[in-house]
C-alpha cells in the first residue's frame, strides 16, 4: 500500500504558502499581507516539519505502543510550537495582519486533506 511521505505534505505546504503570499501581495499591494501570510505558512509548516522529523526518524525495531507514545509526543509538541509561534507574531511580523496570517496558515494545513486524497487515488491506480 503505497502511502504519502510526509515531507512531501511539508513540500507542498510551504509552496501553497508561498503562492498564496505572492497572491495575496500581488491583489493587495502591501507588504504586511505578505509577510503576514508568510508567517502564517510558517506557523503550519515549521511545526509539521518538526513532527514529520520525529516520527520518520524513529528506529525500525519499535513496539506499536512505543511508536504510539511517540507519534503523539511529537503531535504534542507541534501543537505546542504553533501556539508559540502564534503567540509571538505580534511581536516578530510588525506590523500584523491577523486575518492575511489566518488565511495562509487555513489554506497551508488544508494540504493534508488533499494528501489524504492523493493517497487514496495512488491505492485504487
Amino acid at each position: 500500500m503505497p502511502s504519502v511521505s510526509p515531507w512531501q505534505v511539508i513540500a507542498v505546504q510551504a509552496v501553497l504558502g508561498l503562492v498564496a503570499a505572492l497572491i495575496g501581495w500581488l491583489l493587495t499591494g502591501q507588504t504586511v499581507v505578505l509577510w503576514s501570510m508568510l508567517y502564517g505558512a510558517a506557523t503550519a509548516v515549521v511545526p509539521g516539519a518538526l513532527l514529520a522529523r520525529g516520527t520518520t526518524g524513529r528506529p525500525p525495531g519499535m513496539s506499536s505502543t512505543s511508536s504510539a507514545v511517540s507519534f503523539l509526543s511529537w503531535e504534542l509538541v507541534k501543537i505546542g510550537f504553533s501556539v508559540a509561534m502564534l503567540l509571538l507574531a505580534p511581536r516578530i511580523v510588525q506590523p500584523l495582519s491577523w486575518p492575511a496570517l489566518l488565511v495562509a496558515m487555513v489554506a497551508c494545513i488544508q494540504v493534508y486533506w488533499l494528501a489524504l486524497l492523493w493517497r487514496g487515488r495512488t491505492q485504487t491506480s
